[in-house]
């Protein structure tokens, strides 16, 4: 008796919506944005954290990196602060690489952007970096594809040699193998020895449009006047990590000539400034989703309720002759609750298709990663149900309520 009062209530349900198309897309409204809103949240979110888990940062859990100002700057006045610091000269690699015991592996390099040319071709906005032979293996080694890594000769001897992405070979060469082969940047010809394998795009950005060349030879031919170098250390574990970053925060001070009192005018950042950075952002899009989405169910609820108390109206004489033929208010009860939460739940399966398409269009355009997951599927149902259930409580309270003799009069 049960499934047949569910099919029949489902049945009803789907007449309702078929007779009255302009009303049931009204009423499904505020479930179709409030579900949509939270799939495509959780689904973009998701994406990116398992892209932060295997390509965004590149740190390794035991390097850290000393630069001039920090990579991640969230006001307008921080900006203005940080600018105003010296830069770091590269003699303060050589210091800290000579001083710091805690230290494995201290690198250094700098970097700056421009137009690379192979005969005939060229692509812009090339981010070209000098890196000293130890750099290369901290915060996240270069792959080769081919040929061979820049080597303390390299930089000792200010050799013109470079390392090019796979966007340089591709763009380039078209097809050719290009170690051998000489590139030009801003005038000057660069041996090409080696070629990274493909990394592909963070949030829509090219990690292959790049050339490494030798510190010593970047300086030679694109000059060191105000330029600023990054210190890259490695350490051997977490631990010998924290010591290294006090002895090279005491050298940095004693460089710079600070007082106990003075703040360090420089960075020190690691892979957990970021993740920080990342999980204070993604909370804060959470709540703003959760913000929105609230809103959106709220009304669509409160929608859903006027709609089936109109039902409720219309179909009195309907509920007075089937309680006139023996159905209890258990059952009329029932009957509305499950239209109730039938709208509900299919306004929370359109919202889930459309946040996912919405998430998945996102994606393509630019190159924010997405990802699908199951249980955002079943709490958008379930958030659905659930908002349907309460919307539905007090018409199918009224209705179950109704005397079948004033019902049938009406």
């Amino acid at each position: 008796m049960r499934n047949i009062n569910l099919i029949e209530s489902i049945k009803i349900s789907l007449i309702s919506l078929r007779e009255n198309k302009l009303r049931t897309l009204l009423t499904l409204l505020g479930i179709i944005i409030g579900v949509m809103t939270v799939i495509t949240v959780v689904s973009i979110i998701s994406g990116l954290n398992r892209y932060v888990e295997t390509k965004l940062f590149n740190f390794g859990s035991n390097d850290f990196m000393v630069q001039r100002t920090p990579s991640l700057i969230t006001s307008y006045e921080e900006w203005l602060k940080v600018r105003k610091r010296k830069r770091i000269p590269f003699r303060y690699y050589k210091i800290i690489k000579e001083r710091c015991s805690s230290c494995m592996l201290v690198g250094a390099r700098v970097s700056t952007s421009g137009i690379v040319k192979y005969g005939d071709n060229s692509i812009e906005d090339v981010y070209i970096t000098g890196y000293t032979e130890n750099d290369a293996y901290i915060l996240g080694t270069l792959e080769l594809e081919s040929g061979r890594a820049i080597l303390k000769s390299d930089v000792d001897n200010g050799r013109q040699v470079a390392i090019i992405g796979w966007d340089i070979k591709d763009k380039l060469f078209k097809g050719r193998d290009p170690i051998g082969k000489f590139i030009r940047m801003k005038g000057f010809k660069f041996k090409v020895i080696g070629v990274v394998e493909k990394r592909g795009k963070v949030l829509g950005m090219s990690q292959d449009n790049f050339v490494t060349i030798p510190i010593t030879t970047f300086f030679k031919k694109f000059g060191k006047r105000n330029r600023s170098i990054e210190i890259t250390v490695h350490t051997e574990s977490l631990r010998m990590m924290e010591d290294a970053q006090d002895e090279v925060r005491s050298i940095m001070r004693a460089l710079r000539h600070l007082s106990p009192k003075d703040k360090d005018d420089f960075a020190i950042e690691t892979q957990q400034t970021f993740l920080d950075f990342y999980k204070k952002t993604t909370a804060t899009l959470y709540l703003v989703m959760i913000l929105i989405s609230s809103i959106a169910l709220i009304v669509g609820g409160i929608v859903i309720m006027n709609i089936m108390l109109v039902s409720v109206t219309e179909r009195i004489r309907e509920i007075g002759i089937r309680k006139a033929v023996g159905a209890r208010r258990r059952d009329i009860l029932i009957q509305f609750l499950i239209e109730s939460v039938f709208l509900s739940v299919l306004g929370g399966l359109i919202g889930i298709i459309l946040g996912f398409s919405i998430a998945k269009i996102i994606s393509v355009a630019t190159g924010f990663p997405s990802a699908v997951e199951l249980w955002s599927v079943i709490a958008g149902v379930l958030i659905a149900g659930t908002v349907g259930l309460f919307s539905g409580i007090y018409p199918a309270n009224k209705a179950a309520k109704l005397d079948p003799v004033v019902a049938l009069r009406m």
